[in-house]
């Protein structure tokens, strides 16, 4: 790669270069319009990558073929080699780079190689680099090589400071006065729509809890008490709470973020089947999760789709078969049988995509999974009438390319929280059993 003249378009010292990876197309596929009034560069051997996972399934398909639409877009405003000019003020180039040889010291047969060799030749010719990746492994390549390397973090939040849409308070004699007398107070902290306040009382194991009434601005205290929703029982105040939201058919979006065994799912699967098996205020319970391969894909399991999606449904089934244990009403020996009676419907994520969902009660487990770009997706199937709850541990991630911050679950939950159809809850404890939680808090 030749030293570039300084007098070349985007080329002074105030512009800063950014080298995009494979990855952040992946994670979005119109992610450099993110990179205003300054230069973005692919190399070539990215677009050489995308080619070969457009024919992939899922959402890593869709993306690399998104993303070859939109450089394709590009490159008709003019040659990608020489570069154009984007709607957000930035310039557009293809890097081509050629073999440097024994100068540098990665295996250069390698694409990802390929790409750090883009950005590391950019700035030894002068030029104001920022490599920007999704893989970890690839940045610390770069910062090795003396580029300066970041994450593409336009869709990222603190996952130390995420809504937990409780706030716990210790009761003042006022307070605990108002309530039990007019049944709200007036509160003039910022608050957010469906927020919960727990108001804690010295020496009492039983705290009162209210829930936020955006319209009025007062703390309205709930007296009613949610006992049991299809034989399960909220072992704690936020489980409570997560039934409260989950129950109400003005709310149709919320998500419950907590660790293993807090309830999220059982909780979920509960509500709905109680809103539409005995409320029938929708048509459906439908369950799905993305499907994370963590040895072969789902395509190398024999049978069909039915036998396949059994396998990595599982954790759904036990929490089916949990409800039918403790829920004796219900007659039934199996979860099988919820699912002969059309009750409820498990579904693979990849399979629900295209469909028109209305009035139903969509579940999606292991939300943490999924990127801001693939929850969008999911939650705009939303039809009339739908209701949907996405469920997570922005902690426990099995895709490479995503982590507790840039997870379209902590995504969204920043993205929405102050919209009155919505509602969050974050579980603390694990309800599991001793052993699961001393496991989750020493392992």
């Amino acid at each position: 790669m030749s030293k570039k003249s300084d007098n070349s378009p985007n080329s002074g010292n105030n512009k800063k270069i950014f080298v995009i990876d494979t990855n952040v197309f992946i994670h979005k596929p119109d992610a450099i319009l993110s990179f205003r009034d300054n230069e973005v560069v692919v190399p070539l051997a990215v677009l050489e990558e995308l080619d070969n996972l457009k024919s992939a399934e899922g959402e890593r398909g869709r993306n690399a073929r998104a993303a070859i639409r939109f450089l394709d877009e590009m490159g008709s405003r003019g040659p990608l080699s020489e570069g154009v000019m984007m709607d957000n003020g930035s310039l557009l180039k293809v890097e081509i780079c050629r073999d440097p040889g024994k100068l540098f010291p990665l295996d250069f047969k390698k694409n990802d190689n390929k790409i750090i060799y883009t950005a590391y030749a950019l700035q030894e010719a002068g030029k104001k680099v920022f490599f920007v990746s999704k893989d970890i492994s690839a940045r610390v390549k770069a910062i090795s090589l003396g580029v300066k390397a970041v994450d593409y973090k336009k869709q990222v939040v603190d996952i130390h400071t995420l809504y937990q849409g409780i706030k716990e308070i210790t009761a003042s004699e006022a307070v605990i006065t108002g309530l039990k007398e007019t049944g709200q107070i007036d509160w003039n902290e910022k608050l957010y729509p469906n927020q919960f306040v727990v108001f804690n009382r010295p020496g009492e194991d039983d705290p009162l809890l209210t829930r936020y009434d955006y319209n009025t601005g007062k703390l309205v205290y709930l007296k009613r008490r949610i006992t049991s929703v299809w034989g399960i029982k909220p072992l704690n105040i936020r489980q409570r709470i997560a039934l409260e939201i989950l129950l109400d058919d003005s709310v149709s979006l919320v998500t419950l973020v907590g660790k293993a065994g807090t309830g999220k799912t059982l909780l979920s699967i509960a509500a709905g089947l109680k809103k539409t098996c005995e409320h029938e205020v929708y048509s459906k319970v439908l369950v799905s999760r993305p499907i994370i391969p963590m040895g072969k894909d789902i395509g190398y399991l024999p049978g069909a789709k039915e036998t396949k999606l059994k396998h990595w449904m599982q954790p759904l089934f036990d929490n089916l078969e949990y409800i039918i244990a403790s829920y004796k009403k219900l007659n039934m020996e199996s979860a099988q049988e919820l699912l002969t009676q059309k009750m409820i419907e498990i579904e693979g994520l990849t399979y629900i995509r295209g469909r028109s969902l209305p009035h139903q009660y969509i579940i999606i487990d292991e939300a943490q999974n999924l990127s801001p770009h693939e929850v969008k997706t999911i939650v705009s199937r939303a039809g009339e009438g739908t209701k949907v709850v996405l469920t997570g541990d922005p902690f426990q991630i099995d895709t490479p390319y995503l982590d507790s911050n840039s997870n379209g679950l902590s995504f969204l939950v920043e993205a929405f929280k102050g919209q009155k159809m919505y509602g969050h809850v974050t579980l603390e404890k694990s309800e599991r059993s001793p052993l699961a939680e001393l496991a989750t808090e020493l392992l």
